[in-house]
């Protein structure tokens, strides 16, 4: 089978709502990534063959097909070609997915993939919850096949992330705990210097902003999210934000074409459903399934980047997978570099490739729940 390389990968700093990215237009904000790919890169604009990006809730800013769109905002080749995907949370895993996929199969050689979301500007699942109250909140309801199938259980992330800490006995102290972790590590990583190579500066914003220096003590007294979820507080939750991420994806024939030094070659692509009322569950059962195929062990991961949706997912994911927790997110997770949605999957990538080559590990897995109780599984090899 003809193999997929990751030749460059990048990225905007995550800002917080309402912060120093909040005003940027989305399609400017996904422009600038690409336009820096570009830049980056020997391959003349003209011969990139597509650009896919993940976006969720393509409304307003985002609308119009936005990998198309950032891609012509960039000021970049009229011929080039754009599609955009959304398979929520993991869009722009997905669409790194979709390119790896059109190299392999020998039918595209140069592919830019990436996301973007401006969750400032376009609020969480605002085209499925308008009127509707926080957490997903039965958008289902009134489809007959739904309810036959799951009655009038709750869709809701809330409910989901309850469910799985109570399921796996991770209490409200550990999650916060974790979630004290997720910050110190980012923090440490920036003043490291350690994501100096993966961002690129944007309306002179040149670190993470979302980062945050917390204490277990100010996390207690926070308030739950809703009284029927007494574990699950602000503290415990990925951050809404805004930011952007890009990948070069190349064939072969393509390195020997540009004389291009690839820095990863893609090793296995998983996706999988799950139950969709425990809703977060799914990178449990994906990773089982990824290593069964490409005969690889959790011994054999040297880096893993899950998103950290909540505390409660990637504690359970651990301590169903057995994983050491010192070689996961070790920069830092969602909870303290924020959840841009559809762009996650593309920053996920990106600094699992950067912590590959900085720790000297070969090869990274990188996974993530799914609304809809989905997950993708990727895992590359370093060169």
């Amino acid at each position: 089978m003809a193999q997929a390389y990751i030749v460059d990968a990048l990225r905007s700093p995550t800002g917080k709502r309402k912060g120093s990215l909040s005003e940027i237009h989305a399609i400017d904000l996904g422009a600038h990534v690409l336009k820096a790919l570009v830049a980056r890169n020997v391959i003349p604009a003209e011969d990139y063959d597509d650009v896919i990006f993940g976006c969720v809730d393509t409304i307003g800013s985002q609308a119009g097909d936005i990998a198309r769109t950032s891609w012509l905002a960039a000021g970049l080749p009229l011929t080039v070609p754009g599609t955009t995907v959304d398979r929520q949370c993991g869009s722009s895993q997905q669409a790194l997915h979709f390119a790896a996929q059109a190299v392999m199969s020998g039918t595209q050689d140069v592919v830019a993939v990436g996301g973007v979301q401006t969750m400032t500007q376009i609020p969480i699942s605002s085209a499925m919850l308008a009127g509707q109250p926080l957490g997903f909140a039965d958008p289902f309801s009134g489809s007959v096949g739904w309810r036959a199938r799951f009655g009038q259980q709750p869709v809701n992330q809330f409910y989901a992330a309850q469910r799985i800490a109570d399921h796996w006995q991770i209490s409200r102290e550990q999650m916060e705990a974790f979630a004290l972790q997720s910050h110190e590590r980012a923090l440490a990583a920036i003043a490291s210097g350690r994501f100096a190579r993966e961002i690129v500066s944007c309306q002179g914003l040149a670190v993470d902003e979302t980062p945050r220096h917390s204490s277990l003590a100010k996390m207690a007294e926070l308030q739950p999210v809703d009284p029927q979820f007494p574990s699950i507080t602000a503290a415990v939750s990925s951050q809404t934000c805004d930011a952007s991420a890009a990948l070069l994806v190349v064939s072969e024939a393509a390195l020997k074409r540009y004389d291009l030094t690839p820095r990863a070659r893609i090793h296995h692509l998983t996706v999988l459903g799950d139950d969709p009322i425990w809703h977060l569950t799914a990178p449990i059962a994906a990773t089982r399934r990824a290593l069964a195929k490409s005969g690889l062990s959790m011994g054999d991961i040297d880096r893993v980047e899950i998103n950290e949706a909540f505390a409660s997912v990637v504690m359970a994911w651990a301590k169903e997978l057995d994983y050491d927790p010192a070689r996961t997110n070790v920069n830092g997770g969602a909870i303290a570099l924020g959840h841009p949605l559809g762009a996650t999957g593309a920053r996920l990538m990106t600094t699992l490739l950067n912590e590959l080559e900085c720790s000297g590990g070969r090869y990274g897995l990188q996974t993530m729940c799914e609304g809809g109780g989905q997950a993708n599984v990727t895992i590359i090899e370093r060169l």
